[in-house]
């Protein structure tokens, strides 16, 4: 499979690379923030489900991907300590809420386990980017459905 390479540019196109990057896994140490040129990555473990296919199979896929935001400003966190080098963050959503100038917004990344990530952009600049080859898991990520 060729490595997979995404810009989103609006709030559609960051439910797209939302999408890729369910359940993907973090450490805290995979954060990084630069305030002088204004961007926000993350390194993670992606779940390939474009790879599952929904079909019932003993392997699955990871693979190692880069997601990069730019314009950003303030950048705030809760639910997690950025020094806990044992803590694993896995990623349910990325959102886009809209400021009152758009396209000036806040992007959040919700974990599970109430942990999140949020922080002002000027507006919606992203980019997701696979570094490497796949590695086999028998893991499948499932989520419980709750009583809403």
């Amino acid at each position: 499979m060729e490595l997979l390479k995404l810009v989103a540019l609006d709030k559609e196109d960051l439910s797209i690379i939302s999408a890729y990057m369910q359940d993907a896994v973090f450490k805290p140490a995979d954060f990084d923030y630069s305030a002088r040129d204004k961007q926000f990555a993350l390194v993670g473990n992606r779940f390939v489900w474009e790879e599952s296919g929904g079909r019932s199979k003993r392997s699955y896929e990871r693979r190692r991907t880069a997601l990069h935001f730019n314009r950003v400003g303030a950048v705030r966190s809760r639910g997690f300590r950025r020094s806990d080098d044992d803590a694993v963050l896995s990623l349910l959503t990325v959102n886009f809420v809209p400021g009152e100038q758009e396209p000036a917004g806040r992007i959040e990344l919700i974990f599970s386990g109430d942990a999140a990530v949020e922080f002002d952009v000027e507006c919606v600049e992203a980019q997701l980017s696979d570094l490497g080859a796949a590695w086999e898991t028998g893991f499948r990520p499932a989520h419980p459905l709750s009583d809403v």
